[in-house]
């Protein structure tokens, strides 16, 4: 194949003009879809969640670093305060993720890099993902990360154009961190791939950590200040259960078939052979077969004792159908296309479908409550809703999702678990201290489980769409028993923070014992 293509886009300079029409429909159409639905589906609790780390920026926040929440708030105040304006970065994620795959992989093959960015758009999951989640600006830098990676190993020499990109994938990288702490697999990817092939270029990979390391400064500053809730939260209070069962493994698996796609399976399969000489050919496709294999090794370590999330290996989704692209034989890669396309069209019809029903429809299935709690939150709120009385949640999902719905802060009465511990860093209980709060909940409640934290208590019961829901109305909230029983238990168990771990400040101890680490 020439190597002597011009610099202008794929759609411009590919020999195949199928191949350029093919970007260009599947680019648009999917980009087309994205939109509509992001425009038309409910908000979810987890996205009414990272909601308000856009209305209250910080440098980080109770679950994850703060990247996520910094996006929302740019969107926010570019867009305006909507729905379908939050959602325009992962709207627009696999074509900014396209764009990183296409400048990393020209350099080797211009036809083939366009066949990669071509097989990751047709994955399905680029039709129809339009939810905010922490992964999305993490995919976003991870691949801007390798991108720029990839240019600095094509530069034969360890010149000043070399040393700038090395620094600008650790400065992606270091981005990646501040979105999400599975930046780290990908900083374990790169020591391998240098320790292993180009120990010769260890003085690029130094440099690339160096510039890496302010995006860990940053959250190790802000967790010392804020009672490291990050390592409490990913590190010790979401993996106290965590145990050995023989289906996570076995989820693991079935959940990558089902990611890879079956076509792809199938091809990689039967192709194996030519996978394993693409990835042992050049520094590029050895790094880009260590992106592959070193996260799918770790997270099916991990799986041996967690259920491994479909989001959690999104950010080095893209690697594997740049690997299939450079390894499948020329004829055979517009076959993996169709059957892509194929496959994600039986989605689409899926989505269209759903789209063809009513609330009806559901009226007899499990879920119909959180569908009329996602669609009729305005109705659920006017009919519980009275002046002067604080409104709060019973859990995170609901309180996120009403709150969304009112642009108004709502707390979480009770322990909660150990997601969402957001309230502890916003939340002051001693503000409603003689207050009448009501606490919407999703089934009936028991009045036992919130008479010792007031003067009064009372179920309200009303109905939305024929299902029933339930406020517990308390009148003359008594804080003192309140921090004793309910902020005593949530000190007890989330914030077990380990002695070796300094602290410069803590939000939730200050206000629950006056001191930066309360004793115990």
């Amino acid at each position: 194949m020439p190597q002597n293509y011009s610099l202008h886009p794929p759609a411009v300079t590919l020999r195949n003009p199928s191949l350029s029409q093919w970007l260009l429909g599947v680019g648009l159409a999917s980009l087309l879809l994205r939109l509509w639905i992001s425009a038309t589906f409910p908000i979810s609790g987890d996205e009414a969640f990272f909601y308000w780390w856009g209305v209250y920026p910080n440098w980080g926040y109770s679950d994850h670093p703060p990247m996520v929440g910094w996006l929302i708030a740019l969107m926010r105040a570019t867009f305006g305060d909507s729905i379908w304006s939050i959602r325009l970065p992962v709207v627009l994620l696999p074509l900014g993720v396209g764009a990183a795959l296409w400048w990393g992989l020209k350099p080797l093959d211009r036809e083939r890099a366009a066949w990669a960015v071509l097989l990751f758009w047709l994955a399905p999951l680029n039709w129809l993902n339009m939810l905010i989640t922490t992964d999305t600006p993490l995919i976003f830098w991870s691949a801007l990360s390798v991108a720029a990676l990839l240019r600095a190993e094509r530069r034969e020499q360890l010149d000043r154009a070399a040393c700038g990109l090395y620094a600008l994938s650790g400065l992606f990288l270091g981005c990646a961190f501040l979105s999400k702490y599975f930046s780290v697999v990908l900083g374990l990817t790169y020591l391998v791939y240098f320790a292993l092939y180009r120990r010769q270029r260890l003085a690029g990979f130094a440099l690339l950590v160096l510039c890496a390391l302010p995006g860990p400064a940053i959250n190790i500053g802000w967790n010392m200040s804020h009672g490291w809730p990050n390592i409490m939260f990913n590190v010790y209070n979401r993996n106290e259960e965590a145990s050995f069962e023989w289906r996570k493994p076995l989820l693991y698996v079935v959940m990558l078939a089902y990611l890879i796609t079956p076509v792809a399976v199938w091809l990689g399969f039967k192709y194996r052979k030519a996978l394993a000489a693409t990835a042992a050919s050049t520094a590029a496709q050895r790094l880009l077969a260590c992106l592959v294999v070193v996260p799918l090794l770790f997270f099916a370590l991990l799986s041996a004792r967690k259920v491994i999330g479909l989001h959690w290996v999104l950010s080095f989704y893209p690697f594997g159908f740049a690997l299939l692209a450079f390894a499948l034989p020329a004829d055979k890669l517009k076959t993996c296309a169709k059957g892509l396309a194929v496959f994600a069209g039986l989605h689409v019809l899926v989505v269209a479908g759903l789209y063809l029903t009513t609330l009806d429809t559901w009226r007899n299935t499990k879920i119909y409550p959180e569908i009329i709690r996602s669609y009729k939150t305005a109705e659920i709120l006017r009919q519980v809703s009275s002046p002067g009385v604080v409104l709060m949640g019973d859990a995170f999902t609901p309180a996120s999702i009403y709150g969304f719905e009112r642009r108004q802060y709502m707390p979480v009465f009770g322990v909660g678990k150990f997601h969402s511990r957001q309230d502890d860093q916003l939340v002051d209980f001693s503000l409603y201290q003689g207050k009448t709060i009501r606490i919407i909940t999703f089934g009936s409640p028991r009045l036992e489980d919130f008479q010792p934290y007031f003067e009064a208590v009372r179920v309200l019961s009303f109905t939305q769409n024929g299902v029933p829901f339930y406020a517990v109305e308390g009148t003359g909230f008594n804080y003192q028993a309140y921090r004793e029983g309910v902020l005593g238990t949530i000190f007890r168990r989330y914030y077990n923070i380990p002695s070796a771990l300094p602290m410069t400040g803590c939000p939730f101890c200050e206000r629950y014992c006056g001191q930066v680490r309360c004793p115990r």
